[in-house]
């Protein structure tokens, strides 16, 4: 969805949505005379506007198919979150959703944003033929770039190949700066097996966007798999990274170790891709994330901290290269880097990050009591 505060915005603005049912979570210490395990959690059905639990959830364990499961916890179809208008999380039946979602488009089948909500979560939960209804009315009225790419998205989804090469055609032309719609048409080609247009149409991809790592993945896969194998993927790949255009990227060699760097045979191959990534460009995140994880996977610790201590400025927007360098730190056992780095992470703007620092930092903390505590039971003994 485009934003989900906006659809709970719609959903509580609008009719249709009364819960069917309620659940109670209840904790195994409920349930002193039974045999659960550890961490479990029973949930208890409650019949919809006061009926009686069915017959035989009551005389005990019953198997049930997910739909059944569903409508014994009161929800109309799978629940799925959504936001309130305090931004506070509430569960909800999809059908009552995907229902209160056309009431509020029916009302008014002009506005533009009611449509665009609903019909991205017809895209969602894979009601692709609603979908096309729905956005196809957007298109017709003229609509933007990505009104096109969802339509195009939706009748690939549908096997109407034609018209999708068509409609991400229209995608391409109003977004021309754009790879995006350039990949969904490249899959296409694919789908219909027409490897040409399918290298020619990622090629483009790259074209408009050299770092783009999606359009290097694809083309790699394509060659390899309908143009001569591996080494001629590796060399399609090579060639057109040394265009005077690319030079600059690191996205063809982060493609190239992703292939190789899942097997222990193959490792050293991605290292040096990986390291090729980061002389390209050693300030891409995603250069820097690989090359550490290969060096933390052959338990290289002081490589990795040589390769992103450099870059801490960097963790306070990226969680994923922060993780990778308290990964380092800890295991290397450098108490006071960690708590130094993890202190400045907590303040960091970026909330993913900062959770990540408080959630760490509490970790460390008490491992850090459980030692002392064995230490002074130690000495005293």
């Amino acid at each position: 969805m485009a934003d989900d505060n906006n659809t709970g915005n719609l959903l509580t603005g609008g009719e249709g949505f009364k819960p069917s049912g309620a659940a109670i979570l209840a904790p195994p210490t409920a349930f002193a005379n039974g045999q659960l395990p550890p961490g479990a959690m029973i949930v208890v059905p409650i019949g919809a506007d006061g009926e009686a639990l069915p017959k035989p959830l009551v005389e005990g364990p019953v198997a049930l198919t997910n739909e059944q499961m569903w409508k014994l916890l009161g929800f109309n179809g799978p629940a799925v979150q959504v936001q309130d208008q305090e931004g506070r999380p509430v569960l909800i039946g999809l059908e009552d959703l995907l229902n209160g979602l056309e009431q509020m488009y029916k009302q008014d089948p002009s506005d533009t944003q009611r449509a665009r909500v609903y019909a991205q979560e017809l895209m969602k939960h894979e009601r692709f033929d609603k979908a096309e209804q729905i956005i196809g009315k957007l298109v017709a009225r003229g609509g933007d770039a990505d009104d096109w790419l969802a339509l195009g998205v939706v009748q690939t989804n549908l096997k109407k190949f034609d018209k999708a090469e068509g409609t991400l055609k229209g995608a391409a032309n109003l977004a021309k700066e754009s790879p995006i719609p350039l990949i969904h048409l490249a899959k296409v080609y694919e789908l219909k097996g027409d490897n040409e247009k399918v290298r020619q149409t990622l090629t483009g991809a790259i074209d408009i966007a050299g770092n783009f790592l999606d359009a290097w993945i694809g083309l790699y896969s394509n060659v390899k798999e309908h143009g001569g194998g591996e080494a001629a993927a590796e060399n399609t790949l090579e060639e057109l990274a040394n265009n005077e255009k690319n030079k600059k990227f690191a996205a063809p060699y982060i493609a190239l170790q992703g292939f190789y760097v899942n097997e222990e045979a193959t490792r050293e191959k991605a290292l040096a891709y990986a390291k090729k990534a980061v002389e390209r460009d050693s300030n891409d995140p995603m250069s820097l994330l690989c090359l550490s994880a290969i060096y933390g996977q052959q338990g290289r610790l002081d490589e990795v901290e040589k390769l992103l201590r450099p870059h801490e400025s960097k963790m306070l927007t990226d969680v994923r290269l922060a993780n990778n360098y308290f990964e380092c730190l800890w295991q290397s056992r450098q108490i006071e880097k960690v708590t130094r780095f993890l202190n400045t992470l907590v303040r960091a703007e970026n909330a993913q990050v900062k959770a990540f620092a408080q959630e760490r930092a509490q970790g460390i903390a008490k491992i850090l009591q459980q030692l002392q505590q064995q230490a002074s039971g130690a000495a005293k003994a």
